[in-house]
Formats: structure tokens, sequence, C-alpha cells
């Protein structure tokens, strides 16, 4: 009996709730309480398990659909219901070739039980490489975007690919992602090649299912059929069958959004043919050839930190879903590689005492000496840095502000804090939360001009833009109504859009919209910069770096005295079109007065 998948209750004054990612797809198999679906509400991101075994038979709220709670996300179709629909095409099969068989009588009986299992292999891989094979076509990628153009190919023609594994990488004005392979097969044809632009739904490769090219191979040999000798070389085709289970349920789920889900579905699809004795050989030339080696997908970020530790990534077995490898198995393998050499290490040293006076040497870069071609987020952002200063007149203003009483809160609630949310409590949030209160005071900070129209729009909200340092360059994601939220909601907000935009997870629709931006230049200990503004945005904030200094205070006893305090500097970009030096001085003013007051008890729950 179908079982109705519904929006759980993630939080008592939460309503509803927003699919961020399905992780099957129509058609594929799913195990009870194996994660079935990324949910995201205003508290809280979060995984949803499937409540039975089954086939994932309808999604009824697509991605990034909101659904109230109690509302059918999707339907999961039973065990039996699956194999009930299926089973009567091999049966129907086996009587239809069952029949001739009797017309040759001459044969001795002892070859017809050959004769009845050689077609049956080539008769249910027919359906699958019967055709052309699978089109590949670019999706859509976001509500303005049109076209994307091929940045690599993750596999040649002639590889073997599973269905959700990643096969190509595809760069847009918004976004990077990787697009998995519908089914499993092999790549037939490439039709967009490396630095060519598709527009979407065009076909980009086709693959064909794995038994497409064999059983175009054995079409010729029924022709001489009165030759019963002719079938004795029949059973050497029978390595065809290892696909009949793998291709059946993947060809179903042709509807994909996101790679995510690729090291998820890999294992599962690699387990059919693993179970058969016979193809033992050809499934593991399969497996060396997924390009990822036994490691499965990994992010862009986790590949560049285990290059950066030395970690061997075919050596790891993932503890995140599906068994993917994440960042903190790198971390811990880099940990335990670093034990292992530490004793002997400090044996060397006291051993020969004179050695510490060799200090090791930076390796160069290998980018050192070369010519590509740029990278087209790198293109996207080069044109819009220089478009944004021609578009307005940018000047920067810079206050100091004494943040001691913000990091002495930090220091008592920190651990509290983490354990409560899940978050570490850094400086950003109380930056991010005076900021947004600044800017319901001063909505001129928070407007954005059409000079064409000669009008001037003042927002309603507050959508806050976060700029990341991605691995392939700045990407600024937005919180979206960041003025609804307290301290703990934004410290999730940017953590969570801070971790899907380094591991290249964020969608196109969460780096638009935004009225205002924050740069936190301090993550690397500059003291402060003039950052470029965001169109059509017409202010960004600068963070510097938190540092302790000697600061001349006032105290009510001693009168005039040094001391340390933590410092921080604040600078605002603005532009002058619209936005007049007295204006960005009271909007710094009202920004520094509440984060020196630090009046924060109330969020930490101090």
């Amino acid at each position: 009996m179908p079982t109705s998948v519904t929006m759980p209750r993630l939080g008592e004054s939460v309503t509803e709730g927003t699919v961020t990612r399905w992780l099957k797809q129509e058609g594929e198999r799913v195990e009870a309480d194996e994660p079935l679906l990324e949910v995201s509400t205003d508290k809280v991101d979060t995984e949803i398990p499937s409540p039975a075994a089954g086939i994932l038979s309808r999604i009824v709220v697509g991605e990034d659909e909101t659904a109230e709670v109690g509302s059918e996300l999707a339907v999961i179709a039973g065990d039996g219901e699956d194999a009930g629909s299926a089973a009567p095409a091999p049966a129907q099969e086996q009587q239809a070739e069952a029949e001739p068989e009797p017309a040759a009588p001459v044969t001795p009986s002892t070859e017809k039980p050959v004769e009845e299992e050689a077609p049956a292999p080539q008769t249910a891989s027919a359906p699958s490489g019967g055709g052309e094979g699978t089109e590949v076509k670019l999706p859509a990628l976001g509500e303005s975007v049109t076209e994307g153009t091929i940045t690599r190919w993750l596999k040649a023609v002639g590889d073997t690919v599973e269905a959700d594994e990643p096969l190509v990488e595809v760069s847009t004005d918004k976004v990077d992602t990787e697009l998995p392979s519908p089914v499993a097969g092999t790549l037939l044809e490439i039709k967009v090649g490396e630095d060519e632009t598709a527009e979407v739904g065009a076909v980009l490769a086709i693959v064909g299912t794995p038994g497409s090219a064999p059983a175009a191979a054995p079409a010729p040999a029924p022709a001489p059929e009165p030759e019963k000798p002719a079938a004795a070389p029949a059973p050497q085709q029978a390595p065809a069958p290892k696909v009949e289970s793998a291709p059946a349920p993947n060809l179903s789920g042709e509807s994909y959004a996101t790679p995510a889900p690729a090291a998820e579905t890999k294992q599962p699809a690699a387990q059919p043919p693993a179970a058969q004795p016979a193809p033992a050989a050809p499934t593991a030339q399969a497996a060396q050839s997924n390009g990822a080696g036994d490691a499965g997908y990994v992010t862009p970020l986790v590949r560049k930190l285990a290059a950066e530790k030395g970690v061997d990534l075919s050596s790891l077995t993932g503890t995140g879903v599906g068994g993917r490898i994440r960042k903190q198995d790198v971390i811990d393998a880099a940990e335990k590689a670093a034990a292992a050499t530490k004793a002997p290490a400090a044996q060397a040293e006291s051993a020969a005492a004179p050695a510490p006076k060799a200090a090791p040497k930076a390796e160069p870069s290998p980018l050192r000496g070369r010519t590509e071609k740029l990278p087209r987020i790198r293109q996207t952002i080069a044109r819009r840095m220089v478009e944004s200063l021609q578009i307005s007149a940018q000047l920067t203003t810079v206050v100091e502000v004494d943040v001691t009483k913000i990091a002495n809160l930090r220091n008592k609630a920190k651990a509290d804090f983490q354990a409560k949310h899940g978050v570490k409590l850094t400086f950003l949030p109380f930056f991010a939360l005076a900021t947004v209160e600044a800017l319901q005071q001063h909505p001129v900070v928070n407007s954005s001009l059409d000079m064409e129209a000669g009008t001037v729009t003042y927002h309603g909200a507050e959508h806050l833009g976060i700029a990341v340092d991605a691995p392939k360059g700045l990407v600024v994601p937005v919180i979206k109504d960041a003025g609804d939220l307290n301290l703990a909601g934004l410290s999730k907000r940017i953590a969570d859009l801070a971790d899907r935009t380094r591991n290249n997870k964020i969608g196109p629709d969460e780096i638009g919209g935004g009225t205002f931006t924050l740069t936190n230049t301090g993550s690397r200990g500059a003291l402060f910069d003039t950052p470029i503004i965001n169109q059509p945005q017409v202010g960004i904030l600068g963070l510097g770096a938190v540092v302790k200094r000697p600061v001349i205070v006032n105290d009510p006893d001693l009168g005039e005295i040094i001391v340390p305090r933590s410092m921080v500097y604040l600078a605002l970009s603005y532009d002058h079109r619209i936005v007049d030096g007295a204006d960005a001085a009271r909007f710094l003013g009202t920004l520094k007065e509440r984060l020196e007051a630090g009046h924060f008890e109330a969020d930490l729950g101090l």
C-alpha cells in the first residue's frame, strides 16, 4: 500500500518548510529511515527520512517549493506493488521465446536449455539499449540563467558512468556546478565540448545503458537460425545480464536538479552487479573507471583540503550520508597521519639536537609560469566589479569600534551557544544583527537607485548579503528578511550559507536579491579595506580584524588610563549619488553605539 511522506513539525513556531534538495528521484528505491530529502526552515536545515521502504513513485513538492507542516511531499510505493508491475515483462519475454523452440525438434534435448537461456539476456537488455541512449540536457540553473559553459567533462567517450554520478562541470553567471548522469551506462557521445556554451535544454551528451553496445552485436547472430551449432557461442554473451537490474530503476528517474545525491545513490547502484558472480571482472573494471576511485563523489572543498593535507581520498571511508567523505574525515585522517609520524620525529629530534636549524621551505605554487583560460565565474566577477565602479560614485568612511564587551560576552557564552544551536559563536552575527538594526533606522543606506526612471526605492526588508571566499571565487549568498532573525538565527543562516557556498551547493536564487552586503575582510587578518559596492545596492560594510590594542579610556576614579581593549575598524563604502557623508556617518554612529553598548545578554540567554 502506498505510503505518504509528509512535512513534519520542525519546531514549536515553525509552520512551513522549503524543500531544498531531493536525495532520491522518482523511480528510485529507498530504504526505511534512509534520508529522502532536505528541508529548510527559518530555524533549522535538516534531512527527512523515508517512513517506509519501497519505490519513490511520485514527488508532490518540488525543490525550492514551500509546504506547510503536515502536507504531503511524496508517495512511496510498496515493494509488492513495484515488483508486481515489473515482473510480468520478463515472464512474457521468456514465454514468447519458449514458444518458437519446439519448432526445431532435430536438435538434441540437451541443447534446448542453452538456446532458451541465450536469447533471454538479449531481449532483456534490448529495452535498455535498443534506442539511441538517454540524452543529457542542460537543466535550468536559475530563473534568469539561459545558458551555461562546459568547463570540464568528468568522463570521456566510452567510459562507464553510474546513475547520478557527476558527469560534467558547468559554469553560469551565477553558479558553478556538476551535472550528474540521469542513467547508468556508457558515455556514447559528447555533443558540447569543453569551453563551449549551450542554451538551457540543449543536449550535452548521449549516455547508453551498459548493455546497449553488446546488444547490437548479437543481432546478426540469429540470422542463420536453421543452423543449430551457431547457437553454441550464444552463452558467451551471458555477461550482458549483469546490467539488467541496474538500468531498470534508474531509467524511470530521469528528472534531476542537483548533483549532490551522486554519492548516496552510487553505492546502491553498484550492489546488483556485484551480487552476480559471473561478471566479476567487468564490474571491477567499471569501478576503476569511475574517475574518483573508491572515494565516490567528493566536494571541491574536500578535494582541496585533501590535497593540502596530503590525504589519499581513495583510502578513506566516508562517514557522511551514503558513505560520502566529509571535511571532518579528511581532517581526522590528517591528524592520525601526523600522530603516527610524531613519535618517530620526536625520537629523531632527541637523537640529533642541532637539526632545528633547517627551516621548512614553502613549496612554490604550480600556477607559476602558466597561462590558462579565465574561468567563467572569474570573468563575471571582473566584469561586475568594473561596472560597479563605472556606475556609482563610491567612497569609503571608516570608524573604530571598541567591542570588548562583546568579546567578553562571547567568551562566556560560546560553549553553551554551540551546544544549544550547533554552530560556533563568532563576531560576525553580532555585526550582522547591529547592521540590520541600523539599516532599519537609516533606510537611505538600504535603498537602490533607478537613474533612468529618476526614482529611489527604500526597501521594506533587509536582505543581507554575506561575501564568501569560495574555492572558485567570491560569491555573495543572501540572507532574506534578515531583520526578522535574532542572533541565533543569523548565526545558523550565516554558517549554513557559507558552508553550502564553499561546497558548491548554493542555489542560483540564493545569491540574488540582496539590499546590503557585509564582507568580513578581517577573517584573513586585514585591519580594513575599501570594498566595492555590489550593484544595484548603495552600500557595503567591510569588517576588519578584531585585535587587542592599548587604548586611552576615561576611568571614573583614575581619569584617563591606558588599557588593552578589543578593537575593530568598520569601513562603509557607499554610493555618493544618494548617500551623503553625513548619512554614512550617522549610520556608522548608530552601529558603533550598538556594538560598544554590548547589550546582547538576552540573545545569549545570560
